[in-house]
Formats: C-alpha cells, structure tokens, sequence
C-alpha cells in the first residue's frame, strides 16, 4: 500500500477498524553499487546541512464520545438515589454546578511529529501539507533544540506542501533549491529527517526513478529513492551531492507500513514554484487552459492518423475558457505547450499549471491528421475546474426493439426520440444517435459503452442517425484502418472512445 506519513492518533484508530494508513515520508537508506565509485563518506556534507533541517511537531484537540465508551456516564434510572448520589459527585468534581445529565464532551491532546526545512533566513520553513493539517499548534525545533512557535503562511492540498514561518531571535541558515531534472537515475542522494522523533537523522541512498504517478494527485511526477522511509520524515529534504534540495520527502510503498526502500519525493522543480506562490499571495496561483483530457491509446492514435500514442486528447472545452477563445476544439490532440512536449496526458496539466498567468502561448495541435498552431492566453485555475476526463463503467440495458444494429461495432442504435429521451433521462438539448444496446463481447463492450450513450461524432464528424455512423464506418474500413474514433456524451460528459472495427458486415 502506499502510504503518507503524519498522525500516529490517526493511525492507532485505523488499526484498529483493521485497516492500515501510516502518513509517513521520506529518509534514506543504504546506498546502492554505482558504476562509478561512490563518496568516501557524507560527513562534510551532513554537518553543513544540518543546521537548516527542522523537526517539527503538532498537536491538534480531538474530541472524543464519552457516551461511546459506556463507561463514563453510567444510565440510571431517573429520580433513584444512586442517580441523585452520581449528580452531586460530578457537581463537587467539576468545582460546583453544572448539568450533569449533559455532561460537557471531553477532548484530547493528540501529536504528530514531521520535518521541514528552512528556506529563508528570516524564518521560512517548507514542509508538507499532511504533516501539518488540522493542527491546532505547530512548533519547530531547530538542530540546537531551540522551540519556536511557528503559523503557516500557505498550503497546498494538491501537491501536499506547505510554507510557514517562524520568528527566530537571530537569521537562521536556508537551503536551496537544485535543478531536479538534472538529477540522473543513478545519483546520490542524502536525506535528513526526523525519524521516529529522532531529530537530525542523516540517511543516503540514490535515485531510482523519476516520473512516478502514485495516484496522489493530478500533479504526480514523483521521484523514486531507496532510501529509507520510517515516520516522521515527513517534509524533510532530499539533496544531491552539491547540497542542494532537490526534492520534498513525502511517501513511500509499504505493504507493511515499514520501509521496502521505495520512497517518492516531490521534485524541486515542481515544489519550487508553489512555494514561490505560497509565499507572495499565501495560496497557489495555477495556470488553466480550460478543457477536459483524456489520454491517446494506440487505438486513438490510429484513428487520428498519429504515428504514435502521445498528446493529451481534447474531450471537451470550457465555455468561455482560454481553449475556446483560442479556437481550441474537442478531439484536437495537444502535443506540444509552449515550447515542451507532450509525451503522455499527465503532462499537460503539469505544464500549464506551471505557465505563468496571463502569458500568451503557442500550442500545438493534432486537427485532421495535420499540425496546426493556435496562440493561448493562459488563465487562473479554479479549484472547481477539472482538466482530466473520467471513465465511467456500465452494464448494458435489455435491448431496444427495431433499431438498426452496427455489427462492426456491436451496438443497436436509434435517432433520438421523445420516448428515448424520456427512457435515458437526456438532456434537452442531446444531439447525435443514442445506444439502445451493446452486445457482449463486442467492440464497443470492451470501451465500456452503454445503453443511453450518444454518439455526438464519427470520425470527428457530426451525425445525426445511425445511417450516418454505418457511413462512417463503411468510409474507414475502405480507407483500411482499424478503428474509428467516436465522441460520446454520457449525461453530459463527453469523451472519446477508439473502437475497432471488427470484420463482420455493418449491418444486420
């Protein structure tokens, strides 16, 4: 399981309902054979960074149900004198008065321990969001066990960090931020940590892997190191061998809850900004392009005529957004964003969210087998908005009566009716030709359509009836290719699906 390491109050409950999530982050481990000989040791390096690695713990007030534990406060019968008795104990603890039939809910001290590190002599220090949510009151204990009450000056939930800041009698040493994509598979790195609640715990390991999406959030491009995860390093620092920070700790994979050596790290590269941005306006400033995405499978990309699965596929545009200003369209591919690439559909929320607000791009799209190049003014993202299409699974409904049936495809269609508006519950406004059936095993099975999809296009062409799609059909196998690409709404939300066109005859 993967696991993000904070709260023991939190993990000690979970366990036990029997169900295991330790937040946790990352420390080292040992190091690994490199192909080069290795550093004679990282003492130097160690004692330079220390000073500017902090621990840092929590504490939060928990209530808890006395009621729940049926000990606390007995249930006695009204008006009986073990009732009264009981009343005038709690009275006389509880220093005179008070309504001891609603006794007052108690609550708890709970703790968590993490790390962070110092960012700006003034008192900056960088941590992750996990490490710090939901406390009532943090304080950091610098190398020389100086405690310091600190306040959080920004957070943010998508990529787990957070900024805060301290008031310290004197500067204190900061860190810097290195150049992460330099980092290679392969190099040293060294982490330190507050493990357990062992401040200044110094740990070494190497990169063994970059890129990694552990399903963390929309933003995944961890990086992946052997070192060793224990809790409590949370927040703390990853460096390279120059003793620049060149990634934020923060997970780990554990079916155990004890370290396997695999651990992530949020990339300096995609940290640095957001704490640029935490610090100026105490909140992440994101670009937005306004669409929805979805990724190119081999499928897509044969039926867009693309050499190769990449880019981000447009399933649907933003009213009034920056895409449909920029005349941006749903089944365009995005394959290049200002000036970068885009080598998969992960990419593209990254790169946008990291482009500057307001600046004018150039974006390079995929449109009728052809490249073609339209000019962005990036926007300010919302929370609310959503740039990834979902998937949504569904069983087939018993089939419709007197439709045309698609063999190819192995759906049963029909124009949109009263009847059948009224039967799938469509909007007013649904155009295109509704499923009435899919049969099993068929093409259109396999990508998941269902009874009450309508298909708005074929081939990124509009039809109005299923005479049109066999058209459509017809028109693809002739040219040879493999599948056909169609844009579904599905109560609203569309996508694309690529289906192949199997051998069989298009009609019944």
């Amino acid at each position: 399981m993967l696991a993000l390491l904070a709260r023991p109050d939190l993990g000690a409950a979970l366990r036990r309902t029997g169900v295991l999530i330790l937040l946790i982050a990352i420390a080292g481990g040992p190091g690994v054979a490199h192909a080069k000989a290795g550093p004679d040791g990282f003492a130097d390096l160690a004692a330079r960074l220390l000073p500017a690695v902090v621990n840092i713990s929590t504490t939060q007030n928990v209530k808890t149900d006395r009621t729940a534990r049926g000990s606390d406060v007995p249930q006695l019968p009204p008006g009986s004198p073990l009732d009264q008795l009981f009343k005038d104990f709690m009275e006389r603890n509880r220093g005179g008065g008070g309504d001891t039939t609603k006794p007052e809910t108690p609550t708890r001290r709970a703790t968590s321990l993490g790390s962070g590190f110092v960012v700006d002599p003034s008192g900056l220090i960088v941590t992750n969001n996990h490490v710090i949510q939901d406390a009532d009151e943090i304080t950091v204990t610098l190398q020389d066990n100086t405690d310091l009450k600190a306040e959080v000056v920004g957070r943010d939930t998508k990529v787990d960090l957070a900024l805060l800041r301290v008031k310290p009698s004197k500067p204190l040493m900061a860190l810097k931020f290195g150049d992460s994509d330099q980092t290679r598979v392969g190099d040293w790195v060294l982490a330190i940590g507050n493990p357990f609640g062992l401040g200044g715990t110094v740990t070494a390991g190497i990169l063994s892997a970059r890129g990694r999406d552990i399903s963390a959030g929309q933003y995944d491009d961890f990086l992946q190191t052997d070192a060793s995860i224990n809790r409590g390093n949370s927040g703390g620092p990853m460096f390279n061998m120059a003793g620049e920070v060149i990634g934020v700790n923060t997970a780990i994979y554990s079916p155990s809850g004890g370290s396997i050596g695999i651990g992530f790290a949020i990339p300096a590269n995609l940290a640095r900004p957001v704490i640029e941005q935490l610090r100026l306006y105490g909140h992440p400033r994101r670009g937005w392009l306004g669409v929805r995405i979805q990724g190119v499978t081999d499928e897509i990309a044969e039926s867009l005529g693309l050499d190769k699965p990449r880019g981000a596929l447009i399933a649907s545009v933003n009213d009034g957004g920056p895409a449909q200003k920029a005349g941006i369209q749903p089944g365009d591919v995005v394959l290049n964003f200002d000036g970068k690439d885009i080598t998969d559909v992960r990419h593209l929320p990254r790169i946008v969210a990291e482009t500057d607000i307001d600046k004018a791009v150039k974006v390079t799209l995929w449109r009728k087998r052809k490249e073609q190049i339209v000019d962005v003014k990036v926007g300010e993202l919302d929370d609310s908005d959503q740039q990834t299409a979902s998937a949504d699974a569904g069983k087939t409904t018993p089939p419709a009566n007197e439709v045309p049936a698609v063999k190819a495809l192995g759906l049963s269609l029909s124009a949109i009716t009263p009847d059948l508006r009224g039967k799938f519950s469509l909007a007013d406004d649904a155009a295109g030709v509704v499923v009435t059936e899919v049969q099993n095993g068929s093409p259109a099975a396999e990508k998941q359509l269902k009874a009450g999809d309508v298909i708005v296009e074929v081939a990124q062409e509009e039809v109005k009836s299923p005479d049109q799609i066999v058209d459509k059909i017809e028109e693809a196998k002739k040219a040879g290719r493999k599948s056909v690409l169609l844009l579904i709404d599905r109560q609203g939300e569309l996508g694309w699906k690529a289906l192949r066109i199997d051998n069989a005859d298009t009609n019944k």
